[in-house]
């Protein structure tokens, strides 16, 4: 039902006038920009609200100490501000993410409702961009979001969580030492390893995913804010930049920087591009980690059977008794969908026209969602398939003892030709290969025993 003119209230911007919700805490160019976007329904991410509350309470803070603003309006802009990044009016930030590529629409959102809800608190005008947007531009303040709702996701959700699936990895290895399996190449069986040293590949994988993280921080944390429109820093006191970068800092925790050159930090979006890529590299491990906890769980009785992941759920709306291994499956869908992501941000990131990219807001959508699904996944991979699951000893032994690949132990006192013949034949005939080889080779039955013992074959090489 149509809204009556008594549900509407008239508001003004540059264009003229335009009728608002009345009970919208936005203005007139945020209803413009609802009625402009109605692409996908999707509004920008609570990350990112809340990293603009951020930096709008931040620098409505080094105004003031600047002298450039009043103390009360500084004081009633940066309360609001924070309530933005605490989320309390969300509902008030409904712009779709398929917006101005500048993502001026957002940052005009946020500069609105702070200095309507300012307005309120301190019973005189706040203006939204004379007031909440004075000495910034959307230009430098949304390229500044990205980096800082990045940058907190990483340090307070991702590298916890990547370090908590480590642990728990090497948790488990460390319980599973000494238990000797069949080893597999090209999905074929190969040499026996050990499943502490196959998991130790595992958790070498996130740690190194964590150091990449790393890597990346030190552009991550560079800002933006000074440049205002092209990165000339027009309309901004020189000290803004490298005040705010401060005064965020102490307010988070997190060491940020300003921009060493300010025409790169508004015109490419290549630290995005970056640290995208680096969650496509530990998306690619943890399907490379799912995905092998699947094949080992496989069966149970026409697969490898090696282990049985805990049972979470039924698996079948018609085949009764049916387990399958869902957070594994879950875990390779969020690695796709971050893969994917990274595809659109790199596209995305080419669109540095002269000085300034046009596509942030869809960098934001998509790096922000990369970072939370990897820590969501990777927290419950961890506590929900890899703390839990029981390896069927009886059953890896068994085929462990069939094995023909053994035979490589005795490559150098038989031959290849020879010992390839035995695999063959202990293969064909369905017997342990000390078996078939005792018979062959006449080596003494206990020397063979010793020579192809599988437990001793696993400790040669690195890492074992």
């Amino acid at each position: 039902m149509a809204k009556s003119r008594a549900q509407f209230r008239i508001e003004h911007d540059s264009l003229g006038e335009l009728k608002v919700p009345a009970d919208a805490l936005w203005g007139a160019q945020t209803q413009r920009a609802v009625d402009n976007f109605p692409v996908s329904g999707i509004p920008m991410p609570r990350a990112f609200i809340r990293a603009l509350g951020l930096v709008k309470a931040t620098a409505a803070q080094v105004n003031r100490e600047l002298g450039l603003l009043d103390a009360g309006r500084a004081e009633a802009i940066a309360v609001c501000a924070l309530d933005v990044a605490d989320g309390r009016y969300d509902a008030h930030f409904p712009i779709d993410v398929f917006q101005t590529g500048s993502g001026t629409s957002t940052n005009m959102n946020a500069n609105e409702v702070i200095a309507h809800l300012a307005t309120k608190r301190l019973k005189k005008t706040v203006h939204p961009n004379d007031h909440v947007n004075y000495g910034q531009s959307s230009n430098d303040v949304i390229p500044t979001t990205i980096h800082v709702a990045a940058a907190l996701l990483v340090h307070a959700e991702l590298k916890p969580a990547l370090k908590f699936l480590a642990t728990t990895i090497e948790k488990r290895a460390r319980q599973l030492k000494g238990v000797t399996k069949t080893g597999r190449t090209h999905l074929m069986d190969a040499m026996p390893v050990r499943f502490d040293q196959e998991l130790s590949g595992w958790a070498t994988q996130i740690r190194h995913g964590i150091e990449r993280l790393d890597a990346v921080q030190p552009r991550l944390l560079q800002l933006a804010l000074g440049g205002t429109a092209v990165g000339t820093g027009i309309n901004a006191d020189p000290r803004f930049g490298k005040r705010f970068a401060r005064a965020l800092a102490a307010r988070t925790g997190i060491k940020f920087t300003t921009a060493t050159n300010y025409f790169e930090a508004l015109s490419a979006q290549d630290t995005a591009a970056e640290l995208s890529g680096q969650l496509k590299t530990i998306a690619v491990s943890l399907m490379k980690i799912a995905n092998d906890l699947r094949w080992m769980n496989s069966g149970p009785l026409a697969g490898l059977g090696e282990i049985e992941l805990p049972t979470l759920q039924p698996g079948s709306s018609i085949m009764p008794g049916k387990v399958n291994p869902v957070i594994p499956e879950a875990t390779a869908q969020v690695a796709a969908q971050v893969i994917g992501n990274d595809a659109t941000i790199t596209v995305a990131a080419q669109a540095g026209n002269f000085q300034l990219n046009v596509m942030l807001p869809v960098i934001a959508l998509n790096l922000l969602q990369s970072i939370s699904l990897e820590a969501k996944v990777s927290r419950l991979l961890a506590e929900r398939a890899i703390a839990g699951f029981r390896v069927r000893k009886q059953h890896i032994g068994e085929a462990l003892a069939k094995n023909p690949i053994l035979i490589t132990a005795l490559n150098a006192r038989i031959g290849y030709e020879k010992g390839a013949a035995i695999a063959k034949r202990a293969y064909k005939e369905g017997r342990p290969i000390l078996d078939v080889a005792a018979e062959a080779t006449g080596l003494p039955r206990a020397e063979l025993a010793t020579l192809l013992d599988p437990a001793k074959l696993t400790l040669g090489g690195v890492g074992h």
